[in-house]
């Protein structure tokens, strides 16, 4: 495995942590999200944290980092961002979780 290669599946690792589980980072939403309501965002929620669907196309560092889905006629995105612990500058190393803080945020595709 290359080198990359082994540091993309570490940054995919931490990565579907924060996204399915909520741990190793922060997880943010939109304005237009939250105004789906309760149910909507808990089943936005649902939706991201199983979402399995990574390819080539749509993943293409296959670090799952970003995706698109449908949720109720809605289209919905999750991106994951990388910043250093003090969440001012990018982090030096995404694959090194001491000095990275993930964000997620979770958005109308609309809202992009």
């Amino acid at each position: 495995m290359t080198t990359k290669n082994a540091t993309s599946k570490k940054i995919a690792a931490l990565n579907d942590a924060l996204r399915r589980h909520g741990t190793g980072g922060k997880i943010m939403m939109t304005a237009g999200v939250q105004a789906l309501g309760q149910a909507a965002v808990s089943e936005i929620i649902a939706k991201i944290r199983a979402y399995d669907a990574f390819t080539k196309d749509n993943d293409p560092w296959g670090e799952h980092d970003c995706a698109l889905l449908t949720v109720d006629g809605n289209k919905i995105m999750f991106k994951v961002d990388y910043y250093d612990q003090s969440l001012q500058y990018a982090s030096p190393d995404p694959s090194d979780a001491t000095k990275t803080c993930r964000v997620m945020t979770i958005l109308l595709a609309e809202e992009y």
